[in-house]
């Protein structure tokens, strides 16, 4: 298995990258061989720093960088070059089994969609996040930020290609699927929520439960929770602020410590040919870590194949 990580992307990249990078060559099994994109002598810098002497880790050079600030179809188109341009090269090209980054996440979802592509089917790709649940099991809520408008066939398709998701990377026989709304009933909602409703209910793909209240976030109700990218990413970005305030205010919990984005590490790009993983840009050497061991499990899901053959 070769994962290539973007060593140039995030706001204490390279450093915090490649920290992480040794960290995890610890946990990894040693089939598993972490291919470091971007400034080859920068990364051999800091590979010494870290007293990184293993067999475990290649460097792929690339000279430029996408900032974070930059347009992502701009960047990419003048920056073939780029950490991110040379990272979906691999990825396309199947010299790696996933690309994880921590730079650009609107590079990062536009070059996945020019590059490996959007599985045929899928009418958007999205976000996956993981909630974690007071029963110590994760949901996942797409979408979480890639697309703030959503039509209910869209909505439809998160609920199935979350399914999917869940069933083949968490091993959930029958994942249960709720629609996140302002009420349980089946008539409550915005009218995109109503229309949605009605196709999660009357779809034979998945094990839909209705719907669900912000009250049950947290409460191990749905193993999949659907929403747009514009509820989800606010809904997803005040869970994570849990971890924060209660740090603040000296209080300590399991629960809570799951709240920490650094927990995970990354979120998948779902409904691409692919296997790609955005992390945050404020990510630390433990999120990086984190964020390889989620990428090498989803690449023995296969999840996205599975995807692929359930819309073919």
């Amino acid at each position: 298995m070769r994962i290539a990580v973007d060593a140039m992307g995030g706001d204490f990249a390279p450093d915090a990258i490649v920290e992480g990078v040794v960290m995890a060559t610890k946990e990894l099994p040693s089939d598993v061989t972490i291919v470091l994109v971007g400034q080859q002598p920068i990364i051999e810098d800091l590979l010494r720093k870290y007293d990184y002497a293993g067999s475990g880790v290649e460097i792929v050079h690339a000279e430029d960088v996408i900032e974070m600030g930059e347009h992502p179809t701009k960047a990419l188109s003048q920056k073939p070059n780029s950490s991110i341009g040379v990272g979906f090269k691999l990825l396309r090209d199947k010299s790696v089994d996933a690309f994880c980054s921590a730079g650009n996440t609107g590079a990062m979802h536009v070059g996945a969609l020019f590059s490996i592509k959007a599985i045929e089917g899928v009418l958007r790709p999205a976000i996956a996040g993981f909630v974690p649940q007071l029963s110590g099991a994760s949901a996942v809520m797409v979408d979480i930020g890639a697309n703030a408008d959503c039509k209910p066939e869209m909505l439809l398709q998160f609920g199935e290609i979350g399914s999917i998701y869940a069933q083949y990377t968490f091993g959930i026989e029958k994942p249960r699927v709720a629609l996140m709304n302002i009420g349980e009933e089946e008539q409550k909602g915005s009218l995109v929520a109503q229309a949605a409703y009605q196709l999660l209910k009357n779809s034979q793909k998945i094990n839909f439960v209705g719907n669900m209240e912000g009250v049950d976030f947290f409460r191990d109700k749905a193993d999949v929770i659907v929403t747009d990218g514009f509820n989800g990413n606010i809904l997803f970005k005040m869970g994570e602020s849990l971890y924060e305030i209660t740090k603040e205010l000296g209080l300590k919990h399991d629960f809570i410590d799951k709240t920490n984005y650094e927990s995970v590490g990354g979120s998948p790009i779902v409904g691409v040919n692919g296997n790609v993983i955005i992390a945050h840009g404020i990510s630390s050497p433990l999120a990086i870590k984190n964020m390889l061991n989620l990428a090498k499990r989803q690449v023995e899901s296969n999840a996205y194949t599975k995807i692929a053959q359930a819309l073919s």
